[in-house]
């Protein structure tokens, strides 16, 4: 079978880390909501229905969890950044793409988003 790229997303991943550069969100942890959308070749694993062949989006969603909640960001361009190499990390992804929210950053705004994407 002669497929196209699979596109997993990971929608609405909400989390709580330390991001910002004001007093109040140093001391204190914030929501943040993470998506993100990755492309890899699964022909192997469609034809095999063989879960070694296949990009594991729990594993990478772990690795997500544990790296926003356990540290510390001042900009949102480096914890984008940081996701988006985990999101990337595996050899078979051609494509990644993650946005960030931080809700709440603006007064007049539901959130503020930043997204950054790779072609590999």
């Amino acid at each position: 079978m002669d497929l196209n790229p699979a596109i997993i997303k990971i929608k609405n991943l909400r989390l709580r880390t330390y991001i910002g550069i004001n007093d109040d969100e140093i001391a204190n942890k914030q929501d943040v909501i993470v998506n993100a959308r990755i492309q890899y070749s699964a022909v192997d694993a469609a034809n095999s229905d063989d879960m070694s062949k296949a990009l594991n989006y729990r594993t990478i969603t772990k690795q997500i969890i544990a790296l926003v909640e356990n540290n510390r960001f001042a900009l949102l361009e480096k914890l984008t950044a940081d996701v988006l190499l985990l999101a990337s990390a595996h050899p078979s992804v051609s494509y990644a793409e993650v946005e960030i929210d931080k809700p709440h950053a603006l007064r007049f705004a539901d959130s503020v988003s930043l997204t950054l994407s790779i072609n590999k």
